[in-house]
C-alpha cells in the first residue's frame, strides 16, 4: 500500500499560540497515510528559507520519504491560523510562497517515479491542476481536495479536472444533508468517480455514484479537544487506506462493505486528530 502527497506545504503559524506547525493538505495527507501503515512519501517544493529548511528536518526527523522534492528560491508557505472554541480559523498568509508560485512538474521522470504508487492525493492549494491530467493512464489512483471555496466547484474548474479524479474530498460542514449530497453528485456528474464530503460534527456524505453512503461523527470530549487542524486530510487518509487495504485499485470498485467500513475509520481518525495541536505536532515557538 503506497501512497504520495503531491503538491503543498506550509507553515501553520497559530497567532494565538505563537506556535508554528508543519502542515498542507497533501503534506498532512503524506503523514497521516503513514500513521495508517501505508509506505507513504511526499512530493513537492519547499522554499529555500528558514522556514522551508525547519519542515524538512523535521519531516525527516519523522522518518517520511521526501526524497524527491525539491528546494525552490524563495519563501515557505506560512497559513496565518487562530482557534476560537476549538475550531480553527484561517486569518490569511502569503497564498502558498514557493510551493504554488513554481510547484513542481510532472516530467518523465516525475511521472515514472509516481506510477510506482498505489493513490497519489494533490489539492487546490496546489497548483497541480495541470499535472493532474498527466497521471491520467497510469494504473495509479487519484485523490483530490476540493476545500470549501466555491470558485473550486464551478464548471469551469470541475470541467477539465474531475474527469481525472478517482475521489474528490469537499470540505461541507457549511452545508445541509441535502445541499451536501447534490454537491457530491454534481463532482462525481462532473467526472469524478466518488465524491466524499466531510460535514464537521455531522458526519460526513459519500456518493460513489450510485448511493449516497454515510457515516456520524465520533463524539469528542471537549476537555481534550486542541483545534481542528488537519482533520478533514486525516478523514481522507483513513479512508482512503482502509479502501486500499480492502483491494481498492484503479477499475476495481470498492464494495458497499468496504466503504462503510472506510468511513467509520475516517470518522474514528477524524475525532481522534482534533485531540492533536496542529495537523501533526512538531510545533516550534514562532520566530521572532
Amino acid at each position: 500500500m503506497k501512497v504520495l502527497g503531491f503538491g503543498d506545504n506550509v507553515i501553520d503559524r497559530f497567532i494565538d499560540r505563537g506556535v508554528d506547525y508543519p502542515g498542507g493538505n497533501c503534506l498532512n495527507f503524506a503523514v497521516f497515510a503513514r500513521e495508517r501503515g501505508a509506505e507513504a512519501a511526499y512530493l513537492g517544493a519547499f522554499g529555500s528559507d528558514e522556514a522551508g529548511a525547519f519542515l524538512r528536518s523535521e519531516l525527516a526527523s519523522m522518518g517520511l520519504d521526501i526524497s524527491r522534492c525539491v528546494t525552490r528560491e524563495g519563501e515557505t508557505g506560512i497559513a496565518m491560523v487562530e482557534v476560537v472554541d476549538g475550531d480553527r480559523i484561517f486569518r490569511g498568509g502569503n497564498d502558498g510562497g514557493v510551493t504554488v508560485r513554481e510547484p513542481v512538474v510532472l516530467d518523465d521522470a516525475a511521472v515514472s517515479y509516481v506510477a510506482g504508487f498505489d493513490l497519489v492525493h494533490s489539492s487546490v492549494y496546489s497548483a497541480s491542476e495541470t499535472e493532474v491530467p498527466t497521471l491520467t493512464g497510469l494504473d495509479v489512483l487519484v485523490s483530490y481536495d476540493l476545500s470549501s471555496e466555491e470558485g473550486f466547484r464551478t464548471s469551469e474548474y470541475l470541467d477539465p479536472l474531475a474527469r481525472h479524479l478517482d475521489l474528490a474530498l469537499l470540505s461541507c460542514s457549511d452545508l445541509g444533508e441535502r445541499e451536501t449530497d447534490d454537491l457530491l453528485r454534481a463532482v462525481v456528474g462532473a467526472g469524478a468517480s466518488m465524491a466524499l464530503g466531510t460535514r464537521g460534527d455531522a458526519g460526513a456524505m459519500l456518493f460513489d455514484g450510485s448511493r449516497t453512503h454515510q457515516v456520524a461523527a465520533v463524539p469528542l470530549d471537549p476537555e481534550r479537544v486542541a483545534d481542528t487542524m488537519g482533520c478533514g486530510d486525516a478523514f481522507l487518509a483513513a479512508f482512503a487506506c482502509s479502501l486500499l487495504e480492502s483491494g481498492w485499485r484503479k477499475r476495481v470498485i470498492p464494495t458497499a462493505e468496504s466503504l462503510a467500513a472506510a468511513l467509520r475509520a475516517g470518522a474514528a481518525f477524524a475525532a481522534a486528530q482534533c485531540y492533536v495541536e496542529g495537523a501533526f505536532g512538531h510545533g516550534r515557538r514562532t520566530p521572532t
